[in-house]
């Protein structure tokens, strides 16, 4: 996989939220640091408990200055039903077309029980409120990602 470089700008994106709504990176500039995570499909076992732990986590983030975006090839409609079931409070964009990942070096080729496809790698960037990439978790635990992410921006940011 082909990571942006840390210390460079991180490949701005314009998308479409969970409500329809369209989220910049810029946004953000000069603002908040952001959790950029990528994760495969909504509502699934892995995907659920790792944005329910950045859910929980809420509070130490923003006190850090800190977002969290989760980036899915999903379409809008089922992002909202996600964020509605699982009361996320974040926003959830939509990467249909999956330019994003790609931009990111996170759509790739992926293996599950014999069947090779395209996918998301799940994995995390941090950009700081420079808008420079600051850090990438690509070993992503998703039980422990909000206080891994967490514990670098406190060390680091």
């Amino acid at each position: 996989m082909n990571f942006p470089k840390i210390g460079n700008l991180a490949p701005n994106f314009k998308l479409l939220n969970q409500d329809g709504e369209q989220v910049s990176l810029k946004d953000f500039r000069g603002e908040k640091n952001v959790i950029v995570y990528f994760y495969p499909k909504a509502m699934t076992p892995g995907c659920t408990v790792q944005a329910g732990g950045l859910r929980d986590a809420k509070r130490k983030l923003s006190a850090r200055g800190t977002v969290a975006l989760g980036i899915s090839p999903d379409p809008v409609a089922r992002l909202d039903k996600f964020r509605e079931k699982e009361s996320l409070n974040f926003d959830l964009l939509s990467d249909e077309d999956h330019s994003v990942a790609e931009a990111y070096g996170v759509w790739a080729l992926k293996k599950n029980y014999g069947r090779e496809y395209m996918g998301i790698v799940r994995t995390t960037f941090i950009v700081g409120k420079d808008g420079k990439l600051k850090h990438i978790m690509d070993k992503v635990k998703t039980k422990t990602h909000h206080d891994d992410a967490l514990d670098w921006i406190k060390e680091h940011l």
